[in-house]
């Protein structure tokens, strides 16, 4: 089954040498879960201050400067796993760096037939076609 571990931290919560070595530390356990067949992708997102947030209300697109809720803590970016059950996924979260100064959510995901595999159009295409 596939997991968002969803990285939850404070913006500040962690300098830049140790967001460095946040960063190195992520990549072994990837590394790791892809040595594994458990890894499928994760990636740290920009600051808070790059988000854009758009709603559409009565037929009409709001576009708002910044994340949507105010916390304190703001999620900081991703693993998206695949596991046997919760608590592998889990397991997981608890080796993720930022598990050690913010939180990680752990959320199973839907999977919902018809949704497109990743990769290019093409790409797709052709694996639907075998």
């Amino acid at each position: 089954m596939k997991y968002m571990l969803l990285i939850y931290l404070g913006e500040n919560a962690i300098s830049e040498s140790e967001r460095t070595s946040c960063y190195e530390e992520s990549t072994r356990l990837a590394q790791d879960l892809h040595a594994k067949g458990k890894f499928i992708s994760a990636n740290p997102l920009q600051s808070v201050a790059t988000a854009t947030s758009v709603r559409v209300r009565e037929g009409k697109r709001l576009v708002t400067d910044g994340p949507f809720a105010e916390t304190r803590e703001a999620l900081g970016g991703y693993f998206l796993i695949d596991a046997k059950d919760l608590d592998e996924a889990l397991s997981i979260a608890g080796r993720i760096p930022g598990a050690r100064v913010g939180t990680v959510e752990v959320r199973p995901v839907m999977e919902i037939p018809n949704i497109p595999l990743s990769g290019a159009p093409n790409e797709i295409h052709a694996s639907l076609s075998r």
